[in-house]
């Protein structure tokens, strides 16, 4: 079992170090913007590939036309498959589309147990996505009422698929 910080041995309160590492905070987020990518008149391709640090509770993102699959291909990451990818795309309206590995390959833990992490944990993706590129959604207000869907993806038909997660606004942090 992991020992737990000196600070919450001491304080005894569990649930305030989960819920601690379940809020977004910005200061745990580290973004790197590639190829022009901090030109808010850049639109599209507008990649996103977010991962965290188990050990840290950091969380890094990259924005690039492409996802950074640099940063999703050291051993652990392939293990763990944790990473969030996703990308905006444009139909009848912009929409930001991100991507959970729930099962299928080799992957650490139960489809279901993943599902439920992935799902524990979306609110931070979410708003670490919008909060890492908010100047671009600034200049870019019109993508304030875009959809978010979240594509679960899994071998077991019950957990393979596409939900809509709100939209682009609820998660536009102070």
């Amino acid at each position: 079992m992991k020992k737990l910080p000196y600070k919450l041995r001491r304080s005894g309160s569990l649930e305030q170090w989960i819920i601690s590492m379940a809020n977004f905070n910005s200061q745990k987020l580290h973004v790197q913007f590639s190829d022009g990518m901090q030109d808010p008149s850049r639109f599209l391709p507008r990649c996103y590939t977010l991962t965290h640090s188990d050990r840290t509770g950091d969380l890094f993102l990259t924005v690039a036309p492409a996802y950074d699959r640099g940063q999703i291909s050291g051993w652990y990451t392939k293990l763990m498959r944790d990473e969030v990818v996703g990308e905006w795309q444009v139909g009848d309206s912009p929409s930001l589309h991100l991507h959970c590995h729930v099962s299928g390959g080799l992957v650490l833990g139960s489809a279901r147990w993943r599902d439920a992490i992935f799902r524990q944990h979306l609110p931070l993706v979410l708003d670490a996505v919008c909060y890492g590129d908010r100047d671009y959604l600034s200049a870019n207000p019109a993508l304030y009422a875009a959809a978010i869907l979240v594509h679960f993806h899994a071998k077991q038909a019950t957990l393979n698929r596409v939900e809509q997660w709100g939209l682009v606004w609820n998660h536009l942090t102070a």
